[in-house]
């Protein structure tokens, strides 16, 4: 008996490094993260009359306000492209940050119960967030591809160029900037239960403070570089350039962005390797 090895598929320790972020277990629970994918895209879309449909009709109708209200009310500048794709390129990339970002705030409060009850990494709730979104964002991604090639066969100022190659990096780095502020928010609404509400709200807010309704160039110079401190106006600047070519590539705006969002992606990271240890006697 002295000559058998045992092989243990899980080993459970008292104390673990802040590091360890137990990226082996969450491979092996990949099962899990698709089912939980599914669970997400099936019960939202399940007793609603036009189900999937909602992936269109929301974006479509936030680009008919906006062309309204911000085009023709307030004029203000599209730098030439039709203000409709103007206003749909921001809002699809918008909608994909948000959504990761607000859903992701609540993973340790939403599944309080079932983290109480069964052992798998606490890792897979968050990341099925960010799939499951990235399937909605697929979709809206092929509304705009159909109307940026509508207004390109009528020659409406749609001019796409070599910087339309940094669309994957530009959808990971939104991802993992959403990721990384949520894993953060959520691991401080374990003792702070008023964050959540105040997401909810900020986020909102953050919009503004967002290249998506205007492009950065036609903010105001004071204001403008502080709008350049979001990590997200880079990106989506980059993400209309490439496919519409209006604007700019602010290559300064593109590389702070990714260092900006590696680091409060891995901040995220260990801030909710910590709390996801013990956050279950305090929330």
């Amino acid at each position: 008996m002295s000559n058998v090895h045992e092989h243990w598929d899980l080993e459970i320790k008292p104390q673990d490094s802040l590091l360890n972020l137990h990226l082996k277990d969450v491979w092996s629970y990949r099962d899990l993260l698709w089912l939980l994918v599914r669970r997400d895209f099936v019960s939202f879309y399940k007793q609603t009359i036009f189900g999937p449909l909602w992936f269109f009709i929301q974006p479509i109708f936030t680009t008919i306000i906006f062309t309204l209200v911000f085009g023709k009310l307030a004029g203000i500048s599209t730098e030439g492209v039709p203000p409709a794709l103007f206003y749909l390129t921001g809002t699809v990339a918008w909608n994909y940050f948000a959504e990761c970002l607000t859903k992701t705030s609540t993973v340790f409060r939403d599944n309080a119960n079932i983290f109480g009850k069964v052992y798998f990494p606490r890792l897979i709730m968050p990341l099925s967030i960010i799939v499951s979104n990235l399937v909605r964002f697929a979709v809206q991604f092929l509304l705009f591809l159909v109307l940026m090639a509508w207004y390109g066969f009528q020659d409406k100022g749609v001019h796409p160029n070599i910087y339309v190659l940094l669309f994957p990096a530009i959808v990971v780095l939104m991802a993992l900037l959403g990721l990384g502020m949520g894993l953060i928010v959520t691991a401080l609404t374990t003792k702070y239960r008023d964050l959540a509400f105040l997401v909810t709200f900020g986020v909102q807010l953050a919009m503004y403070a967002t290249p998506v309704i205007y492009p950065l160039s036609a903010a105001p110079e004071k204001y403008a570089r502080l709008i350049a401190l979001n990590p997200l106006s880079g990106l989506i600047e980059t993400f209309r350039y490439g496919f519409l070519g209006s604007g700019h590539f602010y290559s300064g705006a593109f590389w702070y962005s990714v260092v900006a969002t590696l680091v409060i992606f891995i901040i995220g990271l260990v801030t909710f390797n910590r709390v996801e240890k013990n956050f279950v006697d305090t929330i």
